[in-house]
C-alpha cells in the first residue's frame, strides 16, 4: 500500500515536471515572438543623441584682447559682453572722423557760398562755364561731407565692435582665450550654446519608418537616467549618403561586397523636437539616449504588443 503511494506520487511529481517545463517553452516562445515583433515593427532606437547649436563668436575688428569678462561654462545672456579689444586705436579714428566731418562742412560752406555768388552774375561777369565749375565744386563737397559722415558711422560702429558680445543666451564653452591674446577679424576665439536650441537625433532603421510620421510623441530616455524626455518628430531626413554613388581613383564606380543573404538596414535620421525636460534631467549635447514613439498612426498595435511582452515578462 505505501509503495502503491509512493509510486502514483512520484509518476504525478514527474508529470507536473513535464507540464511546468512545457507551460515555461511555450510562454518564453511568446515572450521571444512577441519580443521580435516589437523590434520588427515597433518605431524605438538606442541610437539618439542631443544636438545643440552653437554660435562661434568672431570678432569683427582684430586688436589685442585687453579683458575678458567670462569664464568657462558660465551662463550668459544674448549682449552680455564677453571681452573686450583695445580701443585706443579705434578712439583715435573716431576723432579723426569727427575732424574730417568738421572740414568738410567749412569747405561745403565756402563752395556754397562762391556758387551762391557765382549764380547771381550776369554772362558779362562771369562766364557759363565758370558757373558750372563752382557748381560742381559745391556738389563736389557735399558728397564729400557725406563720404565723412559715413566715415564717422563706421568709426563709431568700430569702436562699439571692441566689446564682443554674445549673441544668444546660452553657456560658454571650451573658453580658451586668455588676456593679451589678439583677436583677427572673422577668426572665431568662443564658443557659446544656444540654450533655446537643443534637439534629439534619432537614427531609425529603416524598416520602422513605415510606423513613423511627422508630429507623432516621442520618449527619449538618457543613459543614466530614468525620467524620459518628451518630445514630437518635426522632421525626417531626406536622404542619407551612399557608399555606392562614389567614384574609385580611376573614375569607375565603388561597389561595396555584399552577402547574398544578408541586408543590413540602413538607419535613418529623424529629428526630434524637444517639448518637455524633467527638472533633474540635464541636457548636454553629445549625450546618448533610447528613442521610442509612443503614439500616432499605427501605433496602437505596437503598443499592444509591448504591454503584452512586459506582461508576459513579469510573470517569467
Amino acid at each position: 500500500m505505501v509503495v502503491a503511494l509512493k509510486t502514483r506520487r512520484r509518476a504525478a511529481l514527474k508529470a507536473f515536471r513535464y507540464v511546468a517545463t512545457g507551460v515555461l517553452v511555450v510562454a518564453a516562445l511568446v515572450v521571444a515572438r512577441h519580443g521580435w515583433r516589437i523590434y520588427m515593427t515597433s518605431p524605438w532606437t538606442r541610437d539618439g543623441m542631443v544636438r545643440v547649436q552653437v554660435a562661434n563668436v568672431a570678432p569683427q575688428i582684430s586688436g589685442q584682447i585687453v579683458e575678458v569678462r567670462t569664464n568657462d561654462n558660465q551662463h550668459v545672456h544674448k549682449g552680455d559682453v564677453l571681452y573686450v579689444i583695445e580701443k585706443f586705436d579705434f578712439e583715435v579714428a573716431l576723432d579723426n572722423a569727427k575732424a574730417t566731418i568738421l572740414t568738410r562742412e567749412a569747405d561745403l560752406a565756402v563752395k556754397k557760398a562762391q556758387n551762391a555768388r557765382r549764380a547771381i552774375l550776369t554772362t558779362l561777369s562771369t562766364s557759363i562755364e565758370e558757373k558750372q565749375v563752382f557748381d560742381g565744386n559745391a556738389k563736389m563737397a557735399e558728397a564729400a561731407l557725406a563720404s565723412a559722415k559715413a566715415g564717422l558711422s563706421q568709426a563709431d560702429i568700430n569702436l562699439q565692435r571692441t566689446e564682443v558680445r554674445s549673441p544668444v543666451d546660452g553657456y560658454v564653452t571650451n573658453l580658451l582665450m586668455r588676456v593679451g591674446d589678439f583677436a583677427r577679424a572673422g577668426t572665431p576665439n568662443l564658443s557659446v550654446i544656444d540654450e533655446h536650441s537643443y534637439w534629439i537625433d534619432a537614427y531609425f532603421e529603416e524598416t520602422k519608418l513605415a510606423n513613423i510620421h511627422v508630429g507623432d510623441p516621442v520618449e527619449a530616455t538618457l543613459l543614466g537616467f530614468q525620467e524620459p524626455i518628451r518630445g514630437q518628430i518635426e522632421s525626417i531626413t531626406g536622404g542619407i549618403s551612399a557608399a555606392n554613388a562614389a567614384s574609385s581613383t580611376q573614375g569607375l564606380p565603388n561597389v561595396d561586397p555584399i552577402f547574398t543573404w544578408v541586408r543590413l538596414a540602413q538607419r535613418i535620421p529623424v529629428r526630434v523636437r524637444i517639448e518637455q525636460v524633467p527638472p533633474e534631467v540635464p541636457l548636454v549635447a553629445g549625450m546618448t539616449c533610447s528613442v521610442s514613439v509612443v503614439g500616432g498612426e499605427g501605433m496602437p498595435a505596437a503598443r499592444r504588443d509591448r504591454g503584452l511582452f512586459y506582461r508576459l515578462e513579469n510573470l517569467l
